[in-house]
């Protein structure tokens, strides 16, 4: 693939959208131009008057020492995050990232707090409130739409096993967050953050700014402090691009680490759930308790169970020493704040006691969107078709092919901004017995593993890649959709490997996060190296609620 020149200070790659607007690549959000909302010498906008709050960016850690302490319950933590939810996502700032309330979470609060007082604690996330992405089965009182009018009504059978294991591990599913429709795979065009069912997010660190997604939602939700931590999936980007845009943590794991089942689907290839949280120490710790085999999702059997339960072990202030690092500086050049951000986080590095190998680069990471796009658009029509079929006859559609006529139908509701040009392109595939799936499928895995990924790092003898994970926000445009510069997020994406994104810092008052990614399995060591870098650089800033992007500040 021919790379597009950037006037930046190095090559830029082609983005993910450029794919999508040629209606080869779906999936996810990527990184967008992020745009000037003030004139120079304009007055600082004022902040929309939020109330401070009693649980603002406080861990899983405190909150259970709370408890322990008999400071907080169960049903008084959820109290205040209902209550937060309701002064500043409803009303104030009106964020829009909870697409629905769990009807029952004091309910479930108030049988946790019994069970600590009868038994103790079942472990760190003991009546913790949590939120999940529209797009997680749950087999209670709140729908699964993938934020689609098509599904309202749609019945799961049972849990997703994510959700079996936060039940299990005694978390409070709080609500179920907004996201990017269908994560972000109906249109090459769209919008990131809106939702027919749920309408758009805003970003809490300026309103007129997109949170990216297609776990916009989460990311908007755990950065305002609406939960304590969050659910996201990824496909391509849905994970840790949010997470960057919207100042926090977000892993996206192994494929197989985390079980896909009753997950709504693109790609039983890519897709994954993964913690989004304000701590690294946080994540690992939703982590361990989502990650275990499942025989209904065939890619856990290859993980490795001795990685199965705590996480927080492989955390270790120390963890660059010794450390080789490789800069992948074919991501960088597209804004020159991220750049100056992302050498400045080399210097910590280095500091920290690492060895930085710059660059550390493959051509073939360059070539991956044609293929990609092919394997996701022929994924997308059996898996989720699959998925379908698991709601059975009484589901408000069955196929691929009737949401496309759900859409049609309703396309007032459902495409006042965009269409379904992607959809319509995946229902006119064939089986994945197709020769031109497989093909594509294998130099997926040729370009991002062999010649990729494990290329790069056996030949400097890397622990870990690094780049900028995305650009600062871009203003929201529902008229002509994202705006966008680059992503680093496919490599890792398409490879199925893990990657974890941690702040790096702001450009005028707006979150850039960096990416450290690697092998399959790695888990461990990244988790290692990005606590490394959040305890000595300490870049998370809780969001102002700004109107508009203050362009006279910069962190």
């Amino acid at each position: 693939m021919d790379n597009s020149q950037s006037s930046g200070t190095g090559p830029r790659p082609l983005k993910r959208r450029d794919f999508l607007k040629k209606g080869i690549l779906g999936g996810v959000a990527a990184a967008t131009m992020p745009g000037v909302s003030m004139a120079a010498g304009t007055p600082p906008p004022s902040a929309t008057g939020v109330e401070p709050f009693e649980l603002d960016e406080i861990t899983i850690a405190d909150l259970q020492k709370g408890m322990a302490a008999g400071k907080y319950t169960a049903r008084s933590i959820t109290q205040k995050y209902l209550a937060r939810v309701a002064a500043i996502d409803k009303k104030g700032p009106s964020l829009n990232s909870i697409i629905e309330l769990n009807p029952d979470a004091l309910k479930i609060a108030d049988e946790l707090d019994k069970e600590r007082k009868a038994k103790g604690p079942r472990g760190p996330l003991h009546g913790i409130p949590v939120v999940i992405k529209d797009n997680i089965d749950t087999r209670d009182r709140m729908a699964t739409t993938a934020g689609s009018l098509a599904l309202v009504g749609s019945k799961p059978p049972a849990d997703s096993f994510v959700v079996q294991r936060l039940r299990a591990a005694g978390a409070i599913i709080l609500g179920k967050t907004n996201l990017s429709e269908w994560a972000n795979i109906r249109a090459s065009r769209s919008t990131s953050g809106w939702s027919g069912r749920g309408g758009l997010t805003k970003n809490p660190y300026a309103l007129d700014r997109n949170c990216s997604g297609s776990s916009s939602g989460t990311g908007a939700a755990v950065a305002a402090s609406l939960c304590a931590v969050g659910i996201g999936t990824e496909t391509d980007g849905s994970i840790v691009s949010p997470s960057s845009i919207c100042g926090i943590v977000g892993i996206k794991p192994t494929v197989g680490l985390v079980s896909r089942t009753g997950i709504i689907p693109i790609s039983h290839n890519q897709d994954t759930a993964g913690p989004m949280a304000r701590t690294v120490r946080d994540a690992a710790i939703l982590l361990g308790a989502l990650a275990g085999t499942d025989r209904e999702d065939k890619a856990t059997a290859d993980s490795r169970n001795g990685y199965f339960g705590d996480f927080t072990q492989y955390l270790n202030p120390k963890g660059f020493q010794g450390a080789r690092i490789g800069v992948v500086r074919r991501y960088f050049g597209f804004h020159e704040g991220v750049d100056k951000l992302m050498n400045q986080a080399f210097d910590a590095i280095k500091q920290s006691g690492a060895t930085i190998v710059d660059p550390a680069d493959a051509d073939a990471l360059g070539q991956l969107g044609e293929a990609e796009g092919i394997v996701l658009k022929y994924d997308l029509k059996a898996d989720l078709n699959a998925y379908l079929a698991r709601l059975g006859p009484g589901a408000p559609v069955h196929s691929l092919k009737e949401i496309i006529e759900f859409n049609e139908r309703n396309k007032e509701k459902e495409m006042p901004y965009f269409g379904q040009d992607l959809f319509i392109k995946a229902e006119a595939l064939g089986p994945l017995t197709d020769r031109a799936y497989i093909e594509a499928r294998e130099k997926n895995l040729r370009l991002s593993r062999a010649e990729g990924i494990d290329a790069i790092m056996d030949k400097f003898n890397l622990d870990a890649l690094v780049a900028p994970t995305e650009s600062p926000a871009w203003t929201t445009d529902l008229v002509t959709g994202d705006h966008f510069l680059c992503s680093s997020s496919t490599a890792a994406a398409v490879a199925g490997y893990p990657s974890i994104t941690v702040p790096v810092g702001f450009v005028f008052g707006l979150p850039v996060g960096i990416s450290f990614f690697g092998r399959a399995w790695s888990e461990p060591v990244l988790l290692k190296l990005a606590y490394a870098f959040e305890q000595a650089t300490k870049h998370r800033k809780p969001p102002r609620f700004l109107h508009v992007t203050d362009v006279t500040i910069d962190w």
